[in-house]
């Protein structure tokens, strides 16, 4: 109820949006005229702040001749939030999961991230997830200067987006006017720690950029970084979902009760450290060049203990276990509560160990050659992803006989506890097994290269042609390692320590989980080299190759009909490319052998953009777009790998699962219209909607197919049928400069969108879920201050329930309750130079809430805690 309520206070925004502005302009005495500057003197107003990002981020809207939404930065080194993912989620139609707290990958009109382009400075980027999408998180605030997200197609930009293609803009050092200097340094405080004993509850971030011309500014350089150390803190209790196939009536109604498999709870302390740097260069040594290198940089490693409770023999196969239950609490079939006597408790004292990073450099020249003004571009993209996760298991002793009590009712009600064992004490558990599981690997690499032409057209409604070419080669692997190791010696009990955690059972974990595990397992315990992959590592290793060449020709509209100007661009952008993936593949499980796959297609990109300019100001706009676009299937689903099993009746289906090296990229027709009404600096009015056709839609399934052939029913994602999306999108801003001081520092900005589809998703199997990323209701309201050195923003974004893939299992998809996120932000400055900031982040200590399978008791419950953070900045 309370998320619906917040749902209907952002949509009534729009009915009454400029109220208070004209009541108070009415009332206001006009303002005395400034005086005008002398003959020859030149006068330069530079505003910063919130105000001047709101009205760059405008113009630069306003400007375009596609349907965007942009973030500017309110100074140099300075975005609205401390990475660009924030920004971006609360943009009109975006919002973001959220991964250890932080905004993460971005879904967009009711897309999930597998349609989502992502590109830094017009260059597409690599990434470290296995399939293609991009963590935004990775961009802190002092690399980025802005972002332009494309609603509407060009054919000039990169294919690969049809939710939107999301470009990132580093800082341009030619510019500014003389040097610039920003450096941030903040202190935060994570308030879930102090619930968790050990945990961090401090951590520092720091960040700066420097910029500076040389050789009579012909020469621009610009170097930025950023270090954070983000404690990792939260607190998690999961369902395993329930026996569905195998249990038994436990009451004796005559109808079969489903067990659950179990549950789990996972309490985590340790870092997150983040850090990026960024440099540089343009050279300009006339007005005919500009010549421009650079290179970004980002690495996030992670050090995270996961202390964990899993519960056993819960699942109550064909009724084995049956007389063991009792006081059930059975909901429309399934047990949702109850006691289970004589079972047991898996103590695990695990580490998550992550190391990835992402690297992104090119090089351009724009030259002008006549009336031609080319632009030649060559970039590389680097990604690679290690993780490992070490878990040390222990059972209970089976001669403890635990009881479990346990109430998981939905709604967040999580109620548990382990009966007849003290779970912090080591004699109470077996000798521990060491398991490594995964050792993972990802590896991504793309190269690109890019040219283009344009000039301008005289006498023609068309006023600028531009042609171009682009060629990449992208090439993805992932492999994998696990194995478990049993004590060579034992651990003596004075290694472990008991922690309590506020809400959870004790946990036994060891003091020095390094030395320790290296004493009893020796010291290699933890490298992967020399030791065996399993069949299903071999199985789950693969490969992708990508090459794809694409051209286009775009013409710049300008012209007047009908007594109204208009502007925008025709284009169609042509796409040829060539896919192949490797992996292994075993036959009735004999040992795995090496399979490849693949497939090439070629597709016709055309679109349109206009803008229909209804009065002479050109504040009031029809926008109006057609086009047809693409996103390519994920590279983790194109490999090859399969596991089948294959009977002697060839009469009989080839059965198992599968990659799909053959998927073909998903389509779309789409079409956008939308009003904007600019009525002063900083201020819209606008209301739009649009449709999309999608076509090929990917999803899991159970394909049949021929393979080697004979006919196959293999699980495997494939193109299918697709379906409709619709969705209208409200926005409002203003900035009430004409309210009588101290009002007149006010704003507010805000928006609402309404999505919906009829594409479905593959699982579950009874009453699939809608599209991944289809929000039915999205919106958010940012209330911001600035005046006599003075700034305060306080923004809440929601988002209704949506389904999303949390983990790396492109078939593992939940529902993602719905959400409200509050974030305030003060800040004063205190000499020209310095500025105090104080921020606090989820307010309301929203919790992560994920459904399962369509089963309200099925739930997953993840609390971050809020954020604080104290600062300073220092601008030179």
């Amino acid at each position: 109820m309370k998320h619906k309520k917040i749902s209907w206070l952002i949509a009534t925004l729009f009915t009454t949006p400029l109220m208070a502005q004209q009541a108070f302009a009415q009332e206001a005495a006009p303002a005395a005229a400034p005086a005008a500057p002398a003959a020859g003197e030149i006068q330069q107003v530079n505003v910063t702040g919130i105000r001047a990002s709101v009205r760059n981020a405008l113009a630069a809207k306003e400007a375009s001749n596609s349907i965007v939404e942009v973030v500017s930065s309110e100074d140099i080194g300075k975005l609205p939030d401390t990475t660009i993912a924030e920004s971006l989620a609360r943009l009109p139609g975006l919002s973001s999961g959220l991964d250890r707290g932080n905004a993460s990958q971005i879904v967009a009109r009711g897309m999930g991230p597998r349609f989502i382009g992502a590109t830094l400075n017009g260059r597409e980027l690599a990434s470290s997830e296995p399939n293609r999408a991009v963590r935004f998180e990775q961009f802190p605030s002092e690399s980025v200067s802005g972002a332009t997200v494309y609603k509407t197609q060009n054919a000039e930009i990169a294919e690969g987006g049809i939710a939107t293609t999301i470009d990132l803009q580093t800082v341009s050092p030619l510019k500014y006017s003389g040097r610039q200097v920003s450096l941030k340094a903040d202190a935060l405080y994570y308030a879930l720690a102090k619930d968790i004993a050990g945990a961090d509850k401090t951590a520092p971030r720091v960040g700066g950029i420097y910029i500076d011309q040389f050789l009579n500014k012909t020469l621009g350089a610009a170097i930025a970084f950023s270090y954070q150390d983000q404690p990792s803190v939260q607190k998690n209790v999961r369902h395993w979902g329930f026996n569905e196939d195998h249990s038994a009536d436990i009451n004796g109604d005559g109808k079969v009760d489903k067990t659950p498999w179990g549950f789990q709870d996972d309490v985590r302390r340790g870092s997150n450290k983040r850090s990026s740097v960024l440099g540089k260069v343009e050279w300009k040594p006339n007005n005919d060049v500009l010549i421009t290198a650079d290179s970004y940089y980002a690495r996030t490693k992670i050090n995270e203990a996961q202390m964990q409770h899993w519960t056993g023999d819960m699942g109550n196969w064909d009724g084995g276990n049956s007389g063991n239950f009792s006081n059930l609490d059975i909901r429309n079939g399934y047990v949702a509560g109850g006691t289970l006597n004589w079972s047991k408790v898996i103590n695990n004292d695990a580490h998550w160990i992550q190391d990835s990073s992402v690297s992104a450099s090119g090089l351009n020249a724009k030259v002008n050659i006549g009336d031609w003004k080319v632009e030649t571009d060559l970039s590389t993209s680097h990604a690679l992803r290690s993780s490992q996760w070490r878990d040390l298991r222990q059972n209970s002793l089976s001669s403890i006989p635990v009881q479990i009590n346990w109430s998981f009712t939905g709604d967040e009600r999580q109620s548990y506890n382990f009966g007849g064992i003290d779970t912090g004490n080591p004699a109470n558990f077996e000798a521990p097994t060491l398991y490594v599981d995964t050792d993972g690997h990802v590896k991504d690499l793309l190269n690109a290269a890019s040219f283009t032409a344009a000039r301008a057209i005289d006498n023609s409604i068309i006023n600028r042609i531009k042609v171009g070419v682009r060629a990449s080669d992208r090439e993805k692997s992932y492999h994998q390692t696990t194995w478990q190791l049993s004590q060579k010696s034992a651990i003596p009990a004075s290694d472990y320590e008991t922690v309590n955690v506020s809400g959870f059972p004790s946990y036994i974990v060891l003091k020095n989980f390094g030395a320790s595990t290296a004493a009893a397992f020796g010291p290699n315990a933890f490298d992967p080299s020399g030791r065996p992959q399993t069949q299903n590592d071999l199985l789950s290793g693969w490969k992708v190759k990508e090459r794809s060449t694409s051209a286009f020709i775009q013409g710049d509209l300008d012209g007047e009909a009908f007594g109204k100007t208009y502007r925008g661009n025709v284009g169609v952008r042509v796409v040829h490319t060539k896919q192949t993936g490797y992996g292994m593949q075993s036959l009735n499980g004999a040992a795995p052998t090496d399979v490849e796959g693949g497939t090439s297609y070629t597709e016709i990109l055309p679109s349109l953009n206009t803008i229909f300019n209804l009065d002479e100001k050109q504040e009031h706009q029809i926008r109006f777009s057609l086009a047809r676009a693409m996103s390519r299937a994920p590279m983790d689903e194109m490999r090859a790998s399969r596991n089948l099993n294959v009977v002697a009746d060839s009469t009989q289906p080839i059965t198992g699962s599968a990659g799909n090296p053959e998927l073909k990229p998903m389509m779309a027709n789409q079409v956008d219209l939308a009003y904007q009404w600019y009525f002063s600096k900083g201020s819209l009015l606008s209301a739009g909607a649009f449709y999309k056709k999608v076509q090929r839609y990917i999803a899991l399934t159970s394909d049949t197919t021929v393979i080697n052939g004979r006919a196959a029913t293999v699980t495997r994602s494939i193109n299918g049928d697709g379906g409709d999306i619709r969705g209208l999108e409200l926005v409002y801003q203003q900035a009430f400069t004409g309210l009588p001081a101290p009002f007149d520092g006010l704003g507010i900005a805000s928006n609402y969108a309404y999505t919906t589809s009829n594409i479905r998703e593959a699982t579950p199997s009874v009453n699939p879920y809608p599209i991944e990323g289809l929000m039915k209701h999205n919106g958010g309201v940012t209330l911001w201050y600035e005046k006599a050195g003075y700034e305060a923003r306080l923004s809440a974004n929601y988002k209704s329930a949506f389904v999303r893939n949390p983990t790396w299992n492109a078939g593992q998809l939940i529902e993602n309750e719905a959400e409200t996120y509050l974030t305030l932000n003060l800040a004063k400055q205190i000499t020209p130079n310095i500025q105090l900031r104080f921020g606090i982040d989820n307010l309301t200590n929203q919790k992560a809430v994920y459904t399962s399978a369509n089963i309200p008791v099925q739930q997953e419950v993840t609390e971050f805690g809020r954020r604080f953070n104290l600062g300073l900045s220092f601008k030179l």
